[in-house]
């Protein structure tokens, strides 16, 4: 009896969401344990914890963040490949907050008066924090009110916005890349409370996205719309709301994001902000488990997903491969994690656990 049980655990483990991307992620660390020496070494300075551990849980919130509004959206069978042009454009409304003196090609006035002045900003930083949040939430609000009312395919209507997004942005700054001085709004990015200030905003996020999809009934109207859109409408479930939610909810995600990243670099960079990072949320999406088909998701398996990812290019990194060939790593990994997600892999994992339950059974 007490190996069926523990069979059974087994076999309910394998079965979790998180259990194919913690086996990965277990894998990647045990490979730059032994291969990159010192990975795991861990200095406290200053108050801070340092280390190349720690640089992959920093690097990777961009991505966290943008993966759990990105699961709400893939879950109700859509998908918005936008995100990293709407983190363009709330960066771009960040940085020209503070220093509005962009003027055609030229400064209004002289920039250097700003240079060592860490508390410059020209409009308060509460304002500076929210109103970017508020554009990209309508970013997210127009992507979803062209799905759900405009009755266009997720992937063409947020294709839109994708590729009017970073010129969007450039308007915004007329194509300059906006200096950051004040260290308040930099903190976000790179301040350290033990560890990395970033870490406790995404944190807050999962918690915000864990509470309303799981204390709430909206995490069960997201999945039975994207189970059956048709089945959820008898039961009284309003999908078009469900799905505007989760794009709104989605574009907020991609603004806390664009925070975070614009005060790690200090500037804005509407070319290179959010860069294919949209393709890394939902890469990171798929590891976790979910289904571009929608239906049930694991925001922790997602967060797990998104460090697969950063761990994966970190180790690419440190062993010398160049910047540019790690887009095909990842391709590589997306082959991997099909093949651990097919059909076939599943059948056999459930046929070796069911067999085993028979014998204990007939035992």
């Amino acid at each position: 009896m007490k190996k069926f049980l523990s069979n059974f655990r087994f076999k309910k483990l394998v079965e979790s969401k998180i259990f194919f991307p913690l086996i990965a992620l277990a894998i990647i660390l045990l490979f730059d344990l032994i291969v990159i020496p010192g990975f795991f070494k861990l200095e406290m300075k200053q108050g801070h914890l340092y280390g190349s551990f720690i640089d992959v849980l920093r690097n990777s919130v961009p991505i966290m963040i943008l993966a759990i509004g990105m699961t709400l959206v893939i879950a109700t069978g859509g998908i918005d490949i936008s995100v990293g042009a709407t983190m363009a454009i709330a960066s771009s409304v960040a940085c020209i907050l503070i220093n509005p003196t962009i003027i055609g090609l030229k400064l209004s006035q002289d920039i250097s008066s700003l240079v060592g002045n860490s508390t410059y900003s020209f409009t308060p930083l509460w304002l500076v924090i929210l109103v970017p949040l508020i554009v990209a939430s309508l970013c997210g609000l127009w992507n979803g009110v062209l799905v759900t009312y405009g009755k266009i395919q997720p992937m063409v209507a947020t294709l839109i916005l994708m590729i009017a997004g970073r010129g969007i942005a450039q308007l915004i700054t007329n194509a300059i890349k906006i200096i950051i001085f004040n260290d308040t709004y930099a903190y976000i990015g790179n301040g350290w409370i033990i560890l990395p200030f970033s870490l406790y905003i995404a944190a807050f996020i999962f918690a915000i996205a864990w509470l309303i999809t799981r204390k709430t009934s909206i995490g069960l109207f997201i999945e039975a719309v994207g189970a059956n859109s048709r089945s959820s409408f008898f039961a009284g479930i309003n999908a078009k709301r469900v799905k505007l939610f989760t794009y709104v909810f989605c574009g907020f995600c991609a603004g806390v994001a664009a925070l975070v990243v614009s005060s790690s670099i200090r500037t804005s960079d509407a070319n290179q902000i959010g860069l294919y990072m949209e393709l890394d949320a939902i890469l990171a999406v798929i590891i976790g488990g979910t289904s571009m088909d929608g239906g049930r998701f694991s925001l922790l398996a997602s967060m797990i997903g998104a460090l697969v990812i950063q761990a994966t290019s970190t180790s690419t990194l440190a062993l010398g491969v160049p910047a540019s060939a790690i887009i095909a790593v990842k391709a590589l990994v997306v082959v991997i994690v099909i093949i651990l997600y097919s059909q076939q892999v599943q059948g056999f994992l459930r046929k070796i656990f069911g067999t085993n339950k028979q014998k204990e059974v007939k035992e």
